[in-house]
């Protein structure tokens, strides 16, 4: 079988994108691990698969595979590339859609600069919604993390974060710590480990291990969770600039209740087509 794809990255952030509005695809959890290959397929963090909408009022479905081959529900650097490519392609002329996730809609919108926001809904911290075990509320949490005690907030953005902040997000044990909080027993759906290191109220410095895929260059949604658990634990105050260590994002929220607006760029880098 020859499927057609895309290649895309937003700040590092890379992607396969398959168009399945015009090809019909159905692939195994081998194949999607052969198409994330570095060394004998694409390459990339995510796959992330176009399809026509499962209900009206929307525009498209957007359904995101890790590298490992497992379906998740939210990936907020793809979410700005999924726009980005369905304009490119041709299969849409909107600059704003409605596109339907595993965790709901959300709303990305092609900027006139190039740049791309995306409204990445409502964060949610009950643990049940997260979800993580634990009979407190509390913004701050205890995780017990190998011998270590680390203060963490967790925090839905559509998938599930555990937040710590950090003094040096260079000298983070994320190497360490990252795949020990991915898989610890308090978060059932496993989840993504951010290391936040705060430079001033208005900037922030971050690295993520995400989930199914190892740390990332970049992670949107991580991004995202950081800004609200910072805000939550007043460090920061919106409109917070996120480096990443593949880029800038822009990241404003206005409290609970309200949803986050994540602003960054979508590169396309090549088409291709390989034999499955």
């Amino acid at each position: 079988m020859k499927l057609k794809f895309t290649k895309m990255h937003g700040l590092g952030n890379d992607f396969v994108v398959l168009d399945g509005v015009r090809q019909d695809i159905r692939l195994t959890p081998e194949q999607l691990r052969f198409l994330a290959n570095r060394n004998f397929g694409v390459g990339c963090d995510q796959i992330l698969l176009v399809e026509k909408p499962g209900q009206a009022g929307v525009d498209f479905r957007y359904r995101i595979f890790n590298a490992d081959g497992s379906e998740v529900e939210q990936c907020g650097n793809g979410a700005r590339c999924f726009v980005r490519f369905v304009h490119e392609q041709g299969l849409t002329g909107k600059t704003e859609i409605k596109v339907e996730t595993k965790s709901g809609i959300i709303g990305p919108r092609l900027e006139d600069n190039g740049q791309v926001t995306v409204d990445m809904g409502v964060p949610q911290f009950a643990p049940e919604k997260v979800p993580f075990v634990s009979t407190s509320d509390a913004v701050i949490q205890p995780l017990q993390v190998g011998s270590e005690e680390v203060a963490i907030t967790a925090v839905s953005m559509g998938n599930p974060h555990a937040v710590q902040v950090v003094a040096d997000v260079d000298a983070a044990p994320v190497d360490i710590q990252g795949p020990l909080i991915e898989s610890h027993p308090r978060f059932p759906q496993r989840v993504n480990a951010g290391f936040l290191q705060v430079v001033d109220r208005h900037n922030v410095r971050l690295r993520v291990y995400e989930r199914g895929a190892g740390e990332t260059l970049a992670c949107g949604t991580g991004a995202c969770a950081a800004v609200v658990a910072g805000i939550s634990r007043d460090l920061l105050d919106s409109p917070v600039r996120v480096q990443t260590r593949g880029g800038e994002l822009n990241i404003a929220w206005h409290g609970p209740g309200t949803p986050v607006r994540m602003t960054g760029p979508a590169v396309t880098v090549f088409s291709g087509e390989i034999e499955l």
